[in-house]
């Protein structure tokens, strides 16, 4: 699928090859981003998914309650290592006479070394997603430990909805957060004790806008429009 090069001297402008590494390395940033997550994920006291831990697999070797997530550890290391590439491409750009080939060297080193390790990686990132186990109850339990704050953003919105200043507002609903993270009760029975709160929304109104359902409503969507295609 190669075509002519349009304009050349001696070699091929290297801004192409540093375009490519370039995409290797936002590549491998993704693959990072969703690694981290995962990581975060499996900690201990989080563990709302995990990388799979077949029996008799050992973790930390000190710990030996602890399951490690290793792929998705050796994904991050991996996702450096592709990066690294990118700047020696972008300084093989600038060539002496548009035809010197100091280039050559560097690019017989990050060219394998970059396309095995970002190949492994997606290959590897593949399997720790078809094989992740998510853990919905825990994810529940950690929501729950909030006390409701996570809905403050849509009370705030509300009140100015409803002709309260948006400072007002933050201040309103900030008070009664705050509340809520000194375990002086949940956000929801806070608010609807509040009567600068309760006169502009009913108890009813409260309720909806505490409802999971509102952040789901576009999954199907999102969905469809990601893997729907054919």
């Amino acid at each position: 699928g190669l075509s002519v090069e349009p304009v050349s001297t001696q070699v091929i402008p290297r801004d192409r090859h540093a375009m490519f590494f370039a995409v290797l390395g936002v590549i491998a940033s993704s693959i990072e981003r969703l690694s981290t997550e995962v990581r975060h994920l499996q900690r201990t006291e989080v563990l709302e998914a995990e990388e799979f831990f077949s029996a008799g697999q050992k973790g930390s070797s000190a710990m030996p309650h602890k399951r490690n997530p290793i792929l998705t550890e050796n994904l991050t290391g991996l996702a450096r290592l592709v990066r690294s590439a990118v700047t020696p491409a972008m300084e093989n750009v600038a060539l002496w006479h548009e035809r010197d080939i100091s280039h050559s060297s560097v690019e017989r080193g990050i060219g394998p070394d970059a396309t095995v390790h970002l190949d492994f990686a997606l290959h590897r990132l593949g399997g720790v997603i078809e094989n992740l186990l998510v853990y919905p109850e825990n994810m529940m339990s950690t929501i729950d430990s909030m006390g409701g704050l996570h809905n403050s953003q849509r009370i705030l919105l509300a009140l100015v909805e409803k002709g309260v200043s948006r400072e007002d507002s933050y201040r309103l609903v900030q008070r009664n957060a705050m509340r809520t993270w000194k375990k002086e009760g949940d956000l929801l029975d806070l608010l609807k004790q509040d009567e600068e709160v309760s006169s502009r929304l009913t108890d009813s109104e409260l309720e909806a806008l505490f409802d999971l359902g509102y952040h789901f409503k576009h999954v199907d969507t999102t969905f469809e429009r990601v893997f729907g295609r054919s």
